[in-house]
């Protein structure tokens, strides 16, 4: 009987003994666990700060650019109801950009009537005959083109940013090259004025 009891107390030694290796264990996997999970949480709260201080930043542009839409549109309005009130043609020697005393006239018939009308645009085209490389016509069709929009600003004092200027060069011919005088019709300059009827 007595090895029996020395035999369970032994037995309740240990097992009481392994209850404590085994709640330390478990003691520092939870302890390890929760700094864990406490540093996950710290690592998803600064990425949501972030986050928000983002999403702050896109409403503040978003907001910014409604209100430059909404000016843009301010702005705009009319200009749908536009057309061609006055088209006119001025031509150019060869290879030359100066603008000739017929040239002149037209362009004065330009200036007068972007003067009667005041919210009125100048379209300005260059255009050129088929000598020479596309390069080349491209550049002097814009030379052309800055011809009649500088006579324009200089003696009928025509604000720039109601001229705008494009060149084609040699790509959109008015006449073919077996037609009569083609190369001189192709070298020229179209206006258009858009407004109000």
């Amino acid at each position: 009987m007595k090895i029996v009891s020395l035999t369970l107390c032994v037995a309740l030694a240990l097992l009481v003994a392994g209850c404590g290796v085994n709640k330390t264990f478990v003691e520092e996997q939870i302890a390890q666990s929760e700094g864990r999970s406490a540093a996950q949480i710290a690592t998803v709260r600064d990425k949501t700060d972030t986050n928000a201080a983002e999403v702050a930043k896109l409403k503040t542009l978003a907001s910014e650019l409604s209100t430059k839409t909404d000016m843009a549109i301010n702005q705009a309005k009319g200009f749908e109801n536009y057309q061609i009130i006055w088209s006119g043609v001025i031509n150019f020697d060869f290879d030359s950009w100066d603008v000739t005393a017929t040239a002149e006239q037209i362009l004065t018939e330009a200036g007068q009537k972007l003067e009667q009308h005041g919210g009125s645009l100048l379209e300005i085209e260059g255009h050129t005959d088929g000598t020479g490389s596309a390069r080349y016509n491209l550049m002097l069709g814009e030379k052309r083109a800055d011809a009649a929009k500088r006579f324009l600003a200089e003696r009928f004092g025509i604000s720039l940013y109601r001229m705008f200027v494009m060149s084609y060069g040699k790509t959109k011919p008015v006449s073919m090259p077996d037609e009569r005088s083609a190369a001189s019709k192709n070298r020229r300059v179209t206006l258009k004025i858009w407004g109000n009827p």
